[in-house]
């Protein structure tokens, strides 16, 4: 695909919903570097996808002016910015606008902490893991005390585990 600035070889692709159709721009390095969407803050890809139904047209874009705004101490990126644009400056952003970025997620989450998704039987595998590591650090702890009768009920029980998650881990 080329570029539709100036007929090169495209290198980035652009792709955006605008009234319910989809609008598409392609680049090449130069010309998407010239458009600042290599720079977060000043690239808006709406400002680049203009035109009618069958035609696509790319203008430049035109930096938008300054406003007086709390700002990232390390980058400079500014609140107004992660408001307009969604995305972060740099990795201390995240510290910067910590009361606005909890927000933003409590609006889009039902809470603040991620708890994921895990797949069937892998949490119960990890607890057993974990148990295993447990009897053993305590195996380690009587057998170091001398305390022979503690340590051969740890051993017993870290065999059963054990024998316990091979007849797990072997398919029926």
């Amino acid at each position: 695909m080329d570029c539709d600035k100036c007929g090169k070889p495209a290198k980035v692709h652009l792709t955006q919903l605008v009234g319910g159709k989809i609008k598409k721009v392609a680049l090449c390095n130069e010309c998407a570097a010239d458009s600042g969407v290599t720079d977060p803050t000043g690239f808006a890809l709406a400002d680049m996808l203009l035109g009618g139904e069958g035609e696509q047209k790319v203008a430049s874009v035109v930096p938008r002016p300054p406003r007086k705004s709390r700002a990232c101490p390390d980058c400079g990126f500014t609140l107004d910015d992660l408001k307009r644009i969604r995305r972060f400056g740099c990795g201390n952003c995240y510290e910067a606008f910590r009361e606005e970025v909890q927000d933003m997620i409590r609006g889009m989450h039902k809470g603040t902490s991620h708890c994921g998704k895990v797949p069937d039987g892998l949490m119960e595998m990890r607890q057993r893991k974990l148990r295993l590591e447990e009897l053993r650090a305590r195996l380690d702890q009587a057998i170091a005390a001398e305390n022979y009768e503690e340590a051969a009920g740890l051993r017993d029980e870290i065999r059963q585990l054990e024998e316990d998650m091979s007849k797990s881990e072997t398919p029926s």
